[in-house]
Parts: C-alpha cells; sequence; structure tokens
C-alpha cells in the first residue's frame, strides 16, 4: 500500500510545485517563449546585442598591429587577387564596362553575406558557456555577429565610395538606392546567420564544410564575373541563367551595382530584381528567425 501511494504523492507535490510556480511568475529554465514575448524580450535586450557587437569588433583585430584597417584591407587583397585571375588572366573583364568597380562592389557585398553567413554557423555554439550560465533570448547571438559585421560593411562602403570616385565615377541621386539595398542585403543575411546558428550549434562540423559551400556560392554569384556576359557566351539551358539570376547574393549584388556605378544606370535594372530583392529577405529574415525561435529551449544542452 505504501509504495502504491509513493507515486501518487510525487506527482500531486510535482504540481502544487508547478502551481506555485506559476502563481509567482517563474517559468522553467530554457523554456521557448511565445513568438511575440520572445520578440519583445529581444528587442529589451537591443542594446546588449549592439554593445556586444561594438566589442566584439573591437577585439577581432586587438592584437593586429593595423587593427581595424584590416576590414578594409582584407575585401581589396580579394579583389586584386580576383582582378589578377579573373579580370586578366580569364578575361572576364571583357565586354564588362568599368570592370574594376563591378569587381569591388561585388567583392564588398559578398563578403558581408558570407561572413555573416559564416560567423552565424558558430555564434551558438562558440558561446556554450554563455548560453549554459545566463537567460536571455539566444537570438541574439547571430544577430549580434551580424550588427558587428554590419559596422565593418558601413565601414567598408565609406572606402568604396572613395574607391569609385577616385575610379571615375560619378555621384548622384541613384547612389541613395544603396541605401535600401543595404538594408534588404542586411536583413537578408542576419535570417541566413539564424538559420545556420540552429544548424551548427547541434552540428558542429558544419562549419568545416561552410568554407567550401561559400565557395562555390560565391562562384555562381557573379561576384568576378557578369552572368550575362559568361551565359551569353556559352551554349547553356536559359533555366540556368534564370536560377543564377535569381540567386540571392546576385540580386544584392546587382543592386548596390546598379545604384553605384555609372555605366549600370537605375533604369536599366531589370524589373524583378528590387522584388527578388524585398522576397528573398522577407522569407530569410522572418523564416530565419522563426526557424531559429522554435529550437530556443534546445540551444545549450547536451
Amino acid at each position: 500500500m505504501t509504495t502504491a501511494t509513493a507515486p501518487q504523492t510525487a506527482t500531486a507535490t510535482s504540481a502544487e510545485l508547478a502551481r506555485l510556480a506559476a502563481a509567482h511568475g517563474l517559468t522553467l529554465s530554457g523554456a521557448r517563449p511565445t513568438l511575440p514575448r520572445y520578440i519583445a524580450q529581444l528587442w529589451q535586450r537591443r542594446h546588449f546585442v549592439g554593445a556586444y557587437a561594438t566589442a566584439r569588433m573591437q577585439a577581432t583585430y586587438s592584437t593586429a598591429r593595423l587593427g581595424q584597417v584590416w576590414h578594409l584591407v582584407t575585401p581589396l587583397l580579394n579583389a586584386a587577387v580576383y582582378y589578377f585571375i579573373f579580370g586578366l588572366v580569364l578575361k572576364a573583364s571583357h565586354g564588362v564596362p568599368d570592370y574594376v568597380p563591378f569587381l569591388i562592389t561585388g567583392v564588398f557585398v559578398w563578403d558581408f553575406i558570407s561572413s555573416s553567413v559564416n560567423a552565424g554557423t558558430r555564434s551558438v555554439h562558440s558561446n556554450l558557456g554563455l548560453v549554459r550560465a545566463l537567460h536571455f533570448p539566444r537570438a541574439s547571438l547571430p544577430l549580434s555577429t551580424v550588427v558587428q559585421l554590419f559596422q565593418q560593411l558601413l565601414v567598408s562602403m565609406a572606402a568604396l565610395v572613395i574607391l569609385l570616385l577616385a575610379l571615375g565615377q560619378t555621384p548622384g541621386p541613384a547612389w541613395l538606392l544603396a541605401l535600401p539595398a543595404l538594408l534588404l542585403t542586411a536583413v537578408f543575411a542576419a535570417g541566413c546567420a539564424m538559420v545556420m546558428a540552429r544548424i551548427g550549434s547541434k552540428s558542429p562540423d558544419v562549419s568545416q564544410l561552410m568554407p567550401f559551400v561559400l565557395r562555390t556560392w560565391m562562384y555562381s554569384s557573379g561576384v568576378m564575373w557578369s552572368i550575362d556576359q559568361m551565359l551569353g557566351k556559352n551554349d547553356l539551358p536559359h533555366w540556368l541563367l534564370v536560377a543564377l539570376k535569381a540567386n540571392p547574393p546576385a540580386v544584392y549584388i546587382d543592386l548596390m551595382r546598379f545604384a553605384l556605378i555609372d555605366s549600370f544606370p537605375p533604369h536599366a535594372l531589370p524589373h524583378h530584381v528590387w522584388p527578388l530583392a524585398v522576397g528573398w529577405a522577407l522569407l530569410a529574415g522572418v523564416g530565419g528567425f522563426i526557424y531559429f525561435w522554435k529550437a530556443e529551449e534546445a540551444y545549450g544542452r547536451g
């Protein structure tokens, strides 16, 4: 008789404790809140996201002699290498007006997207100590990495403007289109970072594959070559051209090129590019956020 009532007593005690905790506003540690509440919690910690991003940016190059100058040097060195290999050796510059501005703009935008995806993959797993010690919206971690990289992008864009002026580009009202293009790019990158943060939190080995995935993605995004020019010279299926031009990084790179480069006037931009840019940003941003939120209570386990 004693053994039969013991489980019932324990069950009753657990139920009473649960009601007592609920009455005093206590919740299960790590439990996933509702989506509206999660968004509210994340908004309350927006200052933490900004401060954490700034601290990470300052710490990244704190031991380097040139410091944060590497934010600018790295994409410029990449552009120089790509110009030599693709522009001169492979002659991808043939038929592409203003190839140097074309290349530099593509490299700067791609560098932001790829860095966001790559950093997002490690954002949760590399901060397991913080995740297990403190209760906060875990989306703060991938978002802070994107905010950090976006801060670097703004500095890079200032340098890009100077380079474009030095290369003979004429500033005009069309340059203002770069602002919404950057915002849409940031939303897309944040969504991708959150998707990869959830995947990377359970499968850390994914981070080892990302350089190969990102390199393939870069080659198919028209960073160093014109998709129209290259596919126009080859007898390739029409669907392949459509797929490459609808590729999200290619879309955002096109927006920046048609905003900043004289030989790519905004009126010549295909009408489908802006709707595609908005669609990719909403799909990645909203979908990535919900996808990450659904695993909120699982982060830090195991």
